[in-house]
């Protein structure tokens, strides 16, 4: 049982005396801590850290936290947030008919890799609902049309919001949500592109891979923004094919490097080891 936080501030000195001291002080013991100083589009230095403490014995109560550390955040200009680990996030999945994300992440968490609350998955097709009902997760089917798109991604809120949803992962969701969507859950949507972003943005990345003739593939996880592919990465990877390798071939080999990447963003998310910085993000280890 540890507690985490994520600070981020213009960088001075000092900033690291002044946290890890506060935590002793309230008889936290750090377990863990890094910190990474960028430059932000203002070409001013942005410190950010990431400290994992023991709060067994820790003298503030877990509510008052933030609070009580204002002295310090208000000291050094901070953004902190509290995360605590033995609180698993509400999560829900969104897939449509491709099922390779969906059922590895399904078994990843029921193996308890994957420190989360799965609440529920949300489909536009019915294909899924007997492994999750094997499983235990509710299974919302709301199939989607041009016409009916607007009602069906406000049925979607809605089922994400009776659920107490924190983090949506589509798992191959093909579907392209629309901003109103993504206001409703900044930063709260991982998605996974069957591309090295920003090459092949959009549909048939294997396609257009093909197309070009290229070496390697790749695979993007990335929060999802109004800019659609441009939100920023959280996690990729590349295998090597050759001319060899037809369409169906590439796709084949794509879909494994999808699952991990994918896998991968949602577990340093789920671990609070992502903080966002404008378009990219600093993923600590």
């Amino acid at each position: 049982m540890s507690a985490v936080f994520l600070l981020s501030c213009p960088d001075s000195q000092g900033i690291v005396s002044a946290t890890t001291t506060w935590i002793a002080e309230h008889g936290g013991n750090i377990i863990h801590a890094e910190q990474h100083v960028d430059t932000g589009a203002d070409g001013e230095l942005i410190f950010f850290q990431r400290i994992e403490f023991d709060d067994a014995g820790f003298d503030v109560d877990r509510d008052a936290i933030v609070e009580a550390f204002t002295p310090v955040s208000d000291a050094f200009d901070m953004q902190v947030a509290i995360r605590f680990t033995d609180v698993a996030t509400p999560m829900a999945i969104m897939a449509s008919r491709q099922p390779h994300c969906l059922y590895d992440l399904l078994t990843r968490w029921r193996s308890g890799e994957l420190n989360a609350d799965l609440r529920v998955v949300v489909s536009n097709h019915p294909d899924h609902a007997g492994i999750c009902e094997h499983m235990g997760i509710p299974y919302v089917h709301l199939p989607v049309t041009k016409e009916t798109k607007p009602e069906q991604e406000q049925a979607v809120l809605a089922t994400l919001a009776e659920h107490g949803v924190d983090l949506v992962v589509m798992a191959r969701y093909m579907q392209i949500l629309s901003n109103d969507f993504i206001a409703a859950r900044p930063l709260q949507v991982i998605n996974i592109h069957h591309s090295f972003l920003p090459a092949f943005i959009g549909a048939n990345p294997y396609r257009q891979a093909h197309d070009r003739g290229v070496k390697l593939i790749g695979a993007t996880a990335h929060y999802a923004t109004a800019d659609l592919d441009e939100g920023p990465i959280i996690e990729q990877d590349t295998f090597r094919v050759s001319h060899r390798d037809n369409v169906a071939q590439l796709t084949m080999k794509g879909r494994d490097l999808e699952t991990v990447v994918l896998a991968r963003a949602v577990k340093a998310h789920l671990e609070h080891r992502v903080l966002v910085a404008g378009n990219k993000t600093i993923v600590f280890s």
